[in-house]
């Protein structure tokens, strides 16, 4: 299956969409007034091909479409995940297409982000993902607790009853930590999967996962990398030697509820009337993203995703530790991790068939995509042929591009900086 071939030149800023137009003329017209930040849109063409070699042209518009700042968002947004995205991106795509009440789909939840955004904008939330964590991560935010709740529950738990103590894992933690995670980790499996299991159980366990590893006081171990991944014990014991640390001891009940009361610092009675509203509509489903018959066909308005950029992150490797804390085997996973172009976009292209399945005609993908193994590699030339061969039409190219950094020069954007933190996203439309 051969990549398509792209290549982008300026157009004035008066460029009309040829027919069939885009998502809407309005959206079009928005995107070329855009200037929030003080910011003029540039406006491309991208010449894609099919698998075919059929020639199509997709109008690119690059500005800075929302903003950098780290903590612009909802404070239940703030849990790690590997090359997750900010909330800002579903929101500018659930807000400009969408209504209240209607499905918003994410077939790659990762941590959940789109799911989270769609519900706090008082949309359904469906996600899937293979990897088990996903749900975790996931499922506890569109149904918070009380911080009291949490700390109540915190003093019930007794820290010192567990039936293992994994010695390797002193890399990491202080002995009487590891005991306090381990009779954690004792709690959680007897109550996991019984009617004792409740919102406050689920919360705990989610807080706990993001804060096994990290690099301040904040975490449950010593210093290690941030906490969206877990190093291994071998490269642990490395860094431990290299800084000359040890692990501290730290109080995991304690943090749990620190965390805890800054996750939930948001959630403001109208916020979580508004999560009760759809939460229980929701939907979310451990699988491959390619088979959710879970679904309903013609269901969803708008699929905000972002899939494995090829195998450049090792998700179960990197999710080791918090496997261990669930109980999940991470071989046991299945995640699909093509190592080339071609076998990416035959993957993607089944996904890219369920989705037109699952949308209403009429509805949108906004496909987030990036460059990979230094820009060698540009997955935005790769999936437009993918939508297409599932019937979905390229309607346009969202370029967010930052100041502070780079983005390739095939986009015609060049902030002569290292690195990018740009998101470039691919709109697809169902006739």
């Amino acid at each position: 299956m051969p990549t398509s071939i792209l290549a982008q030149h300026e157009l004035p800023l008066s460029f009309v969409e040829p027919e069939p137009r885009a998502i809407s003329t309005d959206l079009a017209a928005e995107l070329i007034d855009f200037n929030e930040f003080e910011q003029r849109t540039r406006v491309l063409a991208t010449n894609a091909k099919t698998f075919s070699e059929q020639a199509v042209t997709i109008p690119t518009f690059v500005n800075e479409f929302w903003t950098a700042k780290q903590r612009a968002a909802n404070s239940l947004h703030e849990i790690s995940y590997r090359a997750c995205f900010k909330p800002q991106l579903p929101r500018f795509f659930i807000e400009r297409v969408t209504a209240p009440g209607e499905i918003v789909y994410d077939p790659f939840m990762g941590r959940g982000t789109t799911l989270l955004e769609a519900a706090l904008l008082g949309r359904v939330p469906a996600g899937c993902d293979v990897n088990p964590l996903s749900a975790t991560l996931t499922r506890p935010r569109l149904n918070p607790p009380r911080p009291e709740e949490v700390e109540a529950r915190l003093a019930e738990i007794d820290f010192t009853k567990s039936h293992e103590f994994p010695e390797d894992l002193l890399v990491f933690y202080h002995q009487e930590t590891l005991r306090q995670i381990c009779a954690l980790k004792f709690y959680l499996e007897n109550r996991r999967g019984t009617a004792q299991w409740d919102r406050v159980d689920d919360w705990i366990s989610l807080v706990a996962l993001n804060r096994l590893t990290g690099h301040s006081a904040g975490f449950f171990s010593v210093y290690t990398l941030p906490p969206n991944q877990a190093v291994s014990v071998k490269s642990q014991r490395r860094i431990n030697e290299q800084r000359k640390q040890m692990p501290p001891v730290r109080d995991v009940a304690r943090i749990i509820a620190k965390k805890s009361r800054s996750l939930l610092q948001d959630c403001s009675e109208e916020v979580r009337q508004r999560l009760g509203d759809v939460r229980r509509r929701a939907q979310l489903t451990t699988g491959p993203s390619s088979h959710t018959s879970q679904i309903s066909a013609g269901s969803v308005s708008l699929v905000v995703t972002s899939p494995p950029f090829l195998d450049v992150v090792d998700y179960a490797g990197d999710n080791w530790l918090r496997c261990w804390f669930l109980g999940i085997d991470p071989k046991r996973v299945k995640i699909t991790v093509p190592g080339n172009v071609e076998a990416w976009q035959a993957e993607m292209t089944k996904v890219f068939r369920e989705l037109y399945r699952v949308l209403k005609p009429g509805g949108h993908v906004a496909f987030e995509v990036g460059e990979v193994r230094k820009g060698s590699i540009r997955l935005e030339e790769a999936v437009a042929p993918c939508g297409i061969e599932a019937g979905l039409m390229p309607r346009l190219i969202l370029i967010n591009d930052q100041k502070f950094t780079k983005t390739a020069n095939c986009w015609g954007v060049d902030n002569n900086s290292r690195g990018t933190n740009t998101n470039r996203i691919l709109v697809f439309r169902k006739s």
